[in-house]
C-alpha cells in the first residue's frame, strides 16, 4: 500500500526555520509561535496552549472514541547566566544534559532582560595556550571552569549589569545548521526534526483529503530536555500515545541516520508492547525503512506523562540522529521514514 506524498522541500524549509530559531527550554515562545502559525495553515485543526506553554493542536478523526496523541519537543539544550564574573564574562548553569565539551567555542546569544540580544562564545575560563600552557587540555571542563566571553566591551562586572544582562537570562546556542548531500546537521535535531516530521505527517493527511482513523491531538512540549514537558496536556480523551523524538545513534546501537527507529526499551524502561508491535506492522505493511533499537540513557516525553500518571499506551519512535546532545546529523531519508510512519499511524 502507498501513503500520502510528502512535501519533503517544505519539511526541510520549515526544519531549518524551527533550528534557527532559539528555544532553550523555559524560553520557547518564538518556536511554539512559529509551530502554531504553520499548524493555523491546516484546515480542520484546532489550537490552544497550555498553561506552562506547550502547544496543543487537535485534528478530529472518523471516531472520536479512544483519541490518540503524537507528542514531540520544541525545547532544546542551552543555558542560564548563573553569575556575571568580576571580569564581566558570564558563569552559566545549564539547560538539559550535556557535557560543556560538546559546546566548548560555540557561539552563543544571550537574552537580557532589557530585551537586547548580546553575542558571546563559550569558552574555557584559562583558554589560551599561549598563556595557561597545559592547563588547556588537562583542565576539567565544568561548571567552574566554563563561561562566556561577550561580543562587547565589558572589564567588569558593573559594566555588564549595565548591558541589561542579569542573573537567570537565558543563553542560546548557536546552530549552525546546514543541509547538504541529502544530511541536516546542526544543533538541536533533539527533537525539531521531529516536530517538522509530526506537523508535515498531518499536512500531507489533509492535503490528501483524507481524516484520521481517531480524533488526533498533536502535542509540541516545551520542557522535555528537563524532564517533565508531556506531564501536562495530553486531553484525558487519549488513550496512546506515539512520542516522536530522535533514534541515538553509536556503537552499540542498530539506529543509524537513514533509518526511523522503533525504541522498545531505554532508561525508564519498556514501552507498551502492544502498540510497539502495531507500529512494527504499519512499517512492514508500508515498507518504512526502520530499525528496532534500545537506549540505555535515554528518556522520553511519553514516560514523563507515564509518570504523571497518563494511563496510556506508549511507543516511541524517531529518525536517526548522530552525536546526539552534540552537533547533531541525520539524513533526509531518516526524517521522510519518520514521516511516514507518523502518517501511517494517523491513517490505520
Amino acid at each position: 500500500m502507498t501513503l500520502p506524498g510528502i512535501n519533503t522541500d517544505a519539511m526541510i524549509d520549515f526544519l531549518v526555520e524551527l533550528l534557527n530559531t532559539p528555544s532553550p527550554t523555559g524560553f520557547t515562545d518564538k518556536a511554539i509561535d512559529l509551530c502554531a502559525e504553520v499548524l493555523a495553515e491546516i484546515p480542520g485543526i484546532e489550537q490552544s496552549q497550555t498553561q506552562k506553554g506547550a502547544l496543543v493542536a487537535t485534528l478530529p478523526g472518523q471516531s472520536d472514541q479512544g483519541w490518540r496523541a503524537l507528542t514531540a519537543h520544541v525545547d532544546t539544550l542551552g543555558a542560564m547566566v548563573k553569575e556575571i564574573k568580576a571580569n564581566g564574562r558570564l558563569k552559566l548553569t545549564k539547560l538539559g544534559g550535556f557535557a560543556w565539551n560538546t559546546v566548548e567555542g560555540e557561539g552563543v546569544n544571550v537574552f537580557a532582560s532589557n530585551g537586547e540580544m548580546v553575542r558571546g562564545t563559550i569558552l574555557l575560563s584559562k583558554a589560551s595556550s599561549h598563556v595557561h600552557g597545559q592547563d588547556v587540555t588537562k583542565t576539567e571542563r565544568s561548571d567552574d571552569a566554563m563561561e562566556v566571553r561577550l561580543d562587547v566591551r565589558t572589564t567588569s562586572a558593573a559594566e555588564t549589569v549595565e548591558l541589561g544582562i542579569e542573573v537567570g537570562d537565558f543563553v542560546a546556542f548557536d546552530p549552525r545548521v546546514e543541509v547538504t548531500n541529502g544530511f541536516v546537521r546542526s544543533r538541536h535535531l533533539d527533537d525539531k526534526a521531529c516536530v517538522a516530521s509530526m506537523i508535515f505527517a498531518v499536512k500531507a493527511l489533509v492535503d490528501a483529503g483524507l481524516t484520521p482513523k481517531k480524533t488526533t491531538v498533536l502535542h509540541i512540549s516545551n520542557y522535555e530536555e528537563v524532564g517533565h514537558g508531556a506531564a501536562a496536556g495530553i486531553p484525558a480523551q487519549v488513550t496512546e500515545l506515539v512520542s516522536v523524538d530522535m533514534a541515538a545513534v553509536g556503537d552499540g546501537q542498530t539506529s543509524d541516520e537513514f533509518h526511523a527507529t522503533l525504541c522498545v526499551k531505554d532508561s525508564g524502561g519498556p514501552y507498551h508492547y502492544g502498540l510497539n508491535q502495531r507500529m512494527r506492522q504499519l512499517a512492514k505493511k508500508y515498507e518504512i525503512p526502520h530499525k528496532i533499537d534500545i537506549y540505555p540513557y535515554y528518556g522520553s516525553d511519553g514516560e514523563a506523562f507515564w509518570r504523571a500518571g497518563g494511563d496510556v499506551a506508549v511507543s516511541l519512535i524517531g529518525p536517526g540522529v548522530d552525536a546526539s546532545h552534540n552537533y547533531e546529523r541525520t539524513h533526509i531519508e531518516a526524517l521522510l521514514a519518520t514521516t511516514q510512519w507518523c502518517l501511517a499511524y494517523l491513517i490505520n
